[in-house]
């Protein structure tokens, strides 16, 4: 096929080499793909960041073995760097959103440290200050965004993380000089696992509960904190403030804990945007609902989880490039002793990892859909949007951004494994990057909400819904169009497996109908059974807790999983010159769905062996289908050879030359080592004269 129509300037050539042979096999042009997938104004902004990293000698990768200390020096250097180039700024954040997706994928697929510590000072602080905040903290905005100061977000604490409400450090207001005074109860109540705070930060914006001199509680709100001098990075007075260590990985962050022993910050270091304190000490809000003023006041976690999603896509989309070119090259056994054949070629190998590349593909569109809705919202909420239409869509946000981390997280978890392993020993060097990827993207099902934990948040808004829906309320279709279904419910439930082939079977519109069925019958199954606990006695947080393994977390997945499916068909059908991409929203949606044959079986919407046999045997179809397409597919999906920095997966597939040179760059790979005398000094084995043999 005519690889020519897309200029290379906008994508270039691939290099000549072992992937040519099925390079040349494929049934679309994986340039225009490409281009149609991404869109020309991402590739050109994403390819700009790429091309200044790579000319810039402070982005050359720093070898494997730094030490801690130099691994966080490195990494801020790279930090400092990326704010002197300007790639983001409010103003282009506001004429295009999408740049701050862009510039997150450019940069974290380069490395995920450096993507995350220039976020935690940008986004997570500046970001939240612009959003939760008022005109008398642009001060601090602007010094955090020239660098000027250096922010954090701190609002995990030692004993708590996910149950937000119950944080334990404290602002207490004092009118008689109009400041806050924070302070930490005890070492339960430090704040930990805060980036940047371990020795980079000057400033944290610290969540705390909100006193006032009446003695009164209103809640977490956020609060400028100045943590150390500027000039010196010494810590300030009544701050003890540290490194927590090594992690499993993303150690070019430096992530902190501190505690406060009475500090006073002035009365404007509140971010009031929630809720002010009068200069006498009275508390004031534009929410009347404690609930709606708490949900208002960490909005921003939302907006993390949701760049959460993309880290996962991103994630997975690099080992799954890796682990396909890899395949395609590497050759063992085959039908005589004197032919191999590529690992691709085995059934096994193609069932393992081609479904992760349909999977890539979905999540990358689904973390587009999200950050599009998440950037909407925001930007509606500055400019002091307070519709019902505006409430509910930051409701359907939250629980589909629940869902929506987990699934992405997990899927990139799994498949970075699954690509490790598909890689056999070289899988295992790290060189290859793929023990990076796993350890990187791992925090990623902890952050910003353990995966099990804010699944029930998703569980809970799709309850809330069909209780509304139980009492004979109208419920109308949120805004983002995922549960509108719903109202159907009683006659969704009446359908049953029609598919006779794997033609049907692999038709979008009849996954997508399975995976209506299929959230309709969990809904109601989670709904029964949480009501007959109620009706035994149960007090709701017990009936909640008993009704989460097998239903409501099924729940939140299955619905996720049909939201993908969904917009991922819709984006398909808006390509009809591209059936490549049919395959995927096939591919993708009987893989999803096989996880869930159990249900399917118990609720009836299935019976007999036929229906299984069809989606097993059409995902196995499927992968044949693209087995010859795979390397042009990660092509599509594949950032270039510097940012992938894999030995085993660059684009000439010369796997072999590229891992012997890779192996040889490595410090004293040559020399003896240094301790070689102790060989020289042989150890004295002590015999066992009681029990030695006396032949």
């Amino acid at each position: 096929m005519d690889k020519k129509t897309v200029s290379p300037l906008l994508i270039p050539d691939l290099p000549t080499g072992p992937l040519d042979e099925y390079r040349q096999k494929a049934k679309f042009n994986w340039k225009q793909l490409k281009l149609d997938f991404y869109g020309k104004d991402a590739l050109e902004f994403m390819d700009s960041v790429w091309s200044v990293l790579q000319s810039d000698p402070i982005f050359k990768h720093a070898p494997l073995d730094l030490s801690l200390d130099e691994t966080r020096h490195h990494t801020f250097k790279q930090v400092r760097r990326l704010m002197e180039y300007n790639f983001l700024t409010f103003e282009k954040m506001i004429m295009k959103p999408s740049i701050a997706q862009w510039f997150t994928a450019a940069v974290g697929m380069y490395n995920w440290s450096t993507m995350a510590k220039f976020i935690l000072n940008y986004q997570m602080f500046a970001g939240c200050l612009r959003m939760m905040g008022s005109d008398r903290h642009s001060e601090f905005v602007e010094d955090a965004e020239t660098l000027q100061i250096f922010g954090c977000f701190a609002l995990t604490e030692m004993s708590h993380g996910s149950n937000t409400k119950l944080m334990r450090t404290t602002a207490t207001y004092d009118p008689r000089t109009q400041e806050f005074v924070i302070n930490t109860p005890d070492i339960e109540a430090c704040k930990i696992w805060v980036g940047n705070l371990g020795k980079s930060a000057t400033h944290a914006l610290v969540f705390a509960q909100l006193y006032t001199p009446d003695g009164n509680c209103h809640g977490l709100h956020g609060f400028v904190v100045p943590i150390r001098d500027p000039n010196t990075l010494q810590s300030l007075g009544g701050i003890t403030v540290g490194d927590i260590g090594k992690k499993l990985g993303l150690n070019g962050v430096d992530n902190g804990f501190v505690l406060f022993n009475n500090v006073r910050v002035p009365r404007e270091n509140l971010l009031n945007r929630t809720g002010d304190v009068s200069p006498n000490g009275q508390y004031l809000s534009p929410y009347k609902d404690p609930n709606q003023r708490f949900a208002a006041s960490l909005g921003p976690l939302s907006g993390g989880r949701v760049g959460i999603i993309q880290i996962g896509a991103c994630n997975l989309r690099m080992a799954i490039t890796i682990a396909i070119r890899y395949s395609a090259v590497r050759r063992q056994f085959g039908p005589n002793n004197h032919t191999e054949i590529p690992v691709i070629e085995y059934q096994l190998q193609q069932w393992r990892l081609i479904p992760y590349i349909a999977a890539s593909f979905a999540l990358e569109h689904l973390s587009r859909i999200m950050l599009q809705a998440i950037a909407d919202f925001q930007l509606s909420a500055v400019i002091g949007e307070k519709t019902e239409h505006h409430a509910e869509l930051g409701r359907e946000i939250h629980a589909l951004s629940c869902a929506a981390k987990s699934l992405s997280t997990w899927t990139a978890s799994r498949g970075i494994q699954e690509c490790r392993e598909a890689c056999g020993g070289h899988g295992y060097l790290a060189v290859n990057r793929l023990g990076e990827l796993r350890a990187d993207n791992d925090p990623n099902l902890t952050y910003e909400g353990d995966n099990h934990v804010i699944l029930l948040q998703t569980s809970n808004y799709l309850l809330s819904r069909f209780n509304a829906l139980m009492q004979g309320e109208s419920v109308e279709e949120a805004p983002m169009g995922s549960v509108g279904f719903i109202g159907n419910y009683r006659q969704i439930l009446q359908r049953k497996f029609t598919a006779t082939n794997e033609h049907e079977c692999q038709k979008p519109e009849v996954l997508v109908s399975v995976y209506e069925w299929l959230i309709c019958y969990l809904l109601k199954e989670t709904h029964t059974k949480l009501n007959n606990s109620l009706r035994d006695g149960c007090d709701e947080f017990s009936a909640r807790n008993n009704c989460q393994v097998y239903y409501a977390q099924d729940l939140s997945i299955a619905y996720i999983e049909y939201f993908t499916l969904r917009k991922f068909s819709e984006f398909v059908s808006q390509h009809p010159d591209t059936p490549i991409l049919s395959q995927l929203v096939s591919l993708y949606g009987l893989w999803s769905i096989q996880s869930h044959l159990t249900r399917l079986y118990q609720g009836g919407f299935i019976s007999g062996t036929r229906p299984t046999q069809l989606i097993h045997s059409s995902i196995v179809a499927l992968c044949l289908q693209l087995k010859d397409q795979a390397v042009s597919l990660v092509d599509v999906l594949a950032p270039p050879d510097f940012i992938l920095n894999s030995a085993i997966g660059q684009s000439d597939g010369e796997i072999y030359k590229n891992l012997y040179g890779a192996i040889l760059q490595s410090p004293g790979v040559l020399d003896r080592p240094p301790w070689w005398r102790e060989f020289l000094h042989k150890p004295v084995i002590q015999h066992d004269t009681q029990h030695s043999s006396k032949l």
